[in-house]
């Protein structure tokens, strides 16, 4: 079974400020999307709506998320990267093996991150240690939810599957 594949992707719109001023502004956000092409027309689909002038995206790339973690709290609003590093021993040389996966999670604070962070990880089976817990620059991320159909990320509940 194929894993989702996440794109994240840079944007530069304008939106309409008090006053009735357009003002460009640059955000990311991380797309689940079968290839480039797919997360591009995403994108403009989920975020052109909101925009009052053009949206032009400046960048897509792919990026391996092992986890998203959502939250159902509407004041969960930042979006946190962690980096979690998975301790096997290798069964002939008797040395601790490291690998590394990517995870995100939405948040209220710092605090919050780690605390759903923790509560993710409670039934995993191998021993891991949290090599980093750092906010992001995401200002939302698209799902796509169990059925393959497109979500935002507050319709949809936790969700914790392994997505590798």
């Amino acid at each position: 079974m194929l894993g989702n594949n996440w794109f994240e992707c840079k944007v530069v719109a304008e939106k309409t400020i008090e006053g009735g001023l357009n003002k460009p502004f640059k955000e990311t956000y991380l797309v689940d999307a079968l290839n480039c092409t797919s997360a591009e027309a995403r994108i403009m689909e989920e975020v052109g709506p909101f925009c009052s002038g053009s949206l032009i995206i400046t960048g897509i790339k792919h990026v391996k998320i092992s986890e998203l973690f959502l939250s159902d709290n509407e004041n969960a609003d930042k979006w946190y990267k962690a980096k979690i590093n998975f301790i096997t021993l290798d069964e002939k040389t008797q040395k601790e093996k490291k690998t590394s996966a990517d995870m995100i999670i939405q948040a209220f604070d710092f605090e919050d991150a780690f605390k759903r962070l923790k509560d993710g990880m409670k039934g995993t089976m191998m021993d891991y240690q949290i090599a980093v817990l750092q906010e992001t620059t995401l200002m939302d991320v698209f799902p796509f939810n169990a059925d393959g159909v497109q979500t935002n990320d507050n319709q949809e509940n936790d969700r914790n599957s392994d997505f590798s």
